[in-house]
C-alpha cells in the first residue's frame, strides 16, 4: 500500500474544514418543498428540502425556532436561510436552518393571516357592526369584471327570480396590477346609489383572487355605507372581503339569490298576509258589534223608561188582581147576603103565617130589621170595596196623584231630596213628564 492512510475522524474534518472557508455554503437560502418534518421533544425540527432532482437534510436548533412565524408541514414551499455544514459523527452534510419562510402561496398565505388577525383586532369582523341585507332591495350594485362569468351569473339569476330589480355595474378590474384600487373605485362609486352591492368574481388561483386579500379593499368595504355581499370564487375559497364584509355568499350566483328576492314568492307573501290580516280584521268587527249589541242591551235594560215600564206592568198587574179580589169578594158578599134574605124572608113569612092574626104588628117591624141587616152588610161591603180602591196605586194616578222619581230612578220622597234646577221625572197613569225643581219648600214653611 503507497500513500498516507487517513482515518475517518480526520477526513469528516477536513470535509468539513472545506466546508467552513466556502463562502457560498457559509450562508445561503434554499427553496424547496418541506418532506419527512419532525417537531421533536427537544425543540428542534428535523426536516428535508426537495425539488425535481434531489433532497437536502436541514435542522432548526430550538434557540432559533422563535423566529418561525408559523407552523410547517409537509408539503409547505419555503425559503430556508443558514449554513451547509458537515456532521462529523455521521459523516453526512446537512442545512443548519437560521430563518424559515414560506414561499409562493404559502408567503401570501402568511400575509393573508397577519392581515386577518390585525383586522380582527380591528374589530373589522365584529358581528356588531355587520349591516342587515335589504329583504326588498330594488337596486343592485355589482363590482366585478364586466366580461366574467361572475356579471353572467348575477344576471342570469336575477332575471330568473325578479325582472323588476334594476342591476347597475360598476366594471372593475379583478386581478393583477391595479385591481385593488380599481375595486375600491367601484365599491365608492355604487356606495349611496344602490341598496346593496355584491363584491366579487369568479374563481381562479390563489394569487389570482389577492386582490380581494388587500388592506385597502378591507378599508372600503369596512367605510362602506351600503350593505355588502362578498362573492368571491368557489365555495372553499376565503378571503379578507368574506370576513369584512356584512354578508359572505358562496358563489357570485349564491350572492344574487340573497340580493334578488323572489317577486313570485313576494306576491304570494302578499296576498297570504292580505288574508290574514282581512281575516284579524272581520274577527275585531265581528267581536265588536257583538259587544256594542250587548251594551245596547245593557243599557236599554237599565234607562229610567224601561224602569218606568217595568213598574206600570206591575201597578197593571196588582191593579187586575185587586178587581178580580173584589169581584170575587162582591159575589160572596151578594150570595151571602141573598142567603140570609132567603132565610129571614122564609122564617117572616112562616112566622107571619102561623101568626099573621097575633102578631101583624111584628111584621113591619120584622121587615124594618131585615132591610137594616142588608143595609148594614151592604155598607161593610161598600167600605171593602173602597178600601181596595184605596190601595189600587193606578186609582190614586187617576185622582191627580203621581210618582216622582230623580234621573237616576230613586223615588222622592222628600223636598230635603231635591235642589233648585234638578230635573226630575213624574210618572203619571199614561206617560212621563219631566220636570225643573225652581224652589223648594216644606209643609211647615221651612
Amino acid at each position: 500500500m503507497t500513500g498516507k492512510v487517513y482515518s475517518v475522524e480526520q477526513i469528516n474534518r477536513y470535509i468539513r474544514g472545506m466546508f467552513s472557508r466556502d463562502g457560498i455554503l457559509a450562508s445561503c437560502s434554499v427553496s424547496g418543498e418541506v418532506t419527512n418534518l419532525k417537531y421533536h421533544s427537544s425543540g428542534h425540527i428535523y426536516f428535508s428540502l426537495k425539488d425535481r432532482s434531489g433532497t437536502l437534510s436541514c435542522i432548526m436548533f430550538a434557540g432559533n425556532r422563535r423566529g418561525l412565524p408559523f407552523q410547517m408541514k409537509d408539503g409547505d414551499k419555503v425559503i430556508v436561510s443558514g449554513t451547509v455544514d458537515v456532521f462529523e459523527r455521521d459523516g453526512r452534510y446537512q442545512l443548519y436552518a437560521k430563518k424559515i419562510e414560506l414561499s409562493g402561496e404559502g408567503a401570501l398565505y402568511a400575509q393573508f393571516l397577519a392581515l386577518k388577525k390585525e383586522l380582527e383586532e380591528c374589530g373589522y369582523f365584529d358581528p356588531a357592526f355587520k349591516r342587515p341585507v335589504p329583504r326588498y332591495a330594488a337596486r343592485v350594485g355589482i363590482v366585478t369584471a364586466p366580461t366574467g362569468a361572475a356579471i353572467r351569473d348575477i344576471q342570469n339569476i336575477a332575471s330568473r327570480r325578479n325582472p323588476f330589480v334594476s342591476l347597475i355595474l360598476a366594471p372593475v378590474q379583478v386581478q393583477g396590477t391595479g385591481a385593488k384600487e380599481s375595486i375600491v373605485n367601484g365599491i365608492r362609486l355604487l356606495d349611496g346609489r344602490v341598496d346593496v352591492i355584491i363584491v366579487g368574481r369568479g374563481g381562479g388561483s390563489y394569487e389570482d383572487l389577492w386582490a380581494f386579500n388587500e388592506r385597502i379593499v378591507a378599508d372600503a368595504i369596512n367605510e362602506c355605507g351600503t350593505p355588502v355581499i362578498s362573492a368571491v370564487g368557489h365555495e372553499t375559497d376565503f378571503t379578507i372581503a368574506d370576513f369584512v364584509a356584512d354578508l359572505r355568499a358562496p358563489t357570485p350566483s349564491a350572492a344574487a339569490e340573497l340580493a334578488v328576492f323572489d317577486y313570485m314568492q313576494f306576491r304570494a307573501d302578499i296576498a297570504r298576509y292580505e288574508s290574514l290580516f282581512t281575516g284579524k280584521i272581520l274577527e275585531r268587527c265581528r267581536m265588536a258589534e257583538e259587544k256594542l249589541q250587548w251594551n245596547e242591551v245593557r243599557l236599554k235594560a237599565l234607562s229610567p223608561q224601561m224602569k218606568a215600564e217595568a213598574a206600570l206592568r206591575k201597578a197593571r198587574e196588582y191593579e187586575a188582581c185587586m178587581d178580580a179580589a173584589m169581584k170575587n169578594r162582591i159575589e160572596a158578599g151578594k150570595e151571602t147576603v141573598s142567603g140570609l134574605s132567603e132565610r129571614f124572608y122564609s122564617a117572616a113569612a112562616a112566622r107571619a103565617a102561623a101568626g099573621r092574626e097575633l102578631h101583624g104588628s111584628r111584621e113591619a117591624r120584622m121587615r124594618e130589621g131585615i132591610l137594616s141587616v142588608y143595609r148594614r152588610y151592604d155598607r161593610k161591603l161598600a167600605l171593602m170595596i173602597g178600601k181596595f180602591r184605596g190601595m189600587n196605586p193606578l186609582d190614586r194616578l187617576r185622582q191627580g196623584y203621581s210618582y216622582t222619581a230623580d234621573m237616576d230612578g230613586r223615588a222622592v220622597t222628600s223636598v230635603s231630596r231635591v235642589q233648585a234646577g234638578d230635573r226630575l221625572n213624574t210618572y203619571v197613569t199614561d206617560g212621563i213628564i219631566l220636570t225643573e225643581v225652581l224652589e223648594r219648600s216644606m209643609i211647615n214653611g221651612s
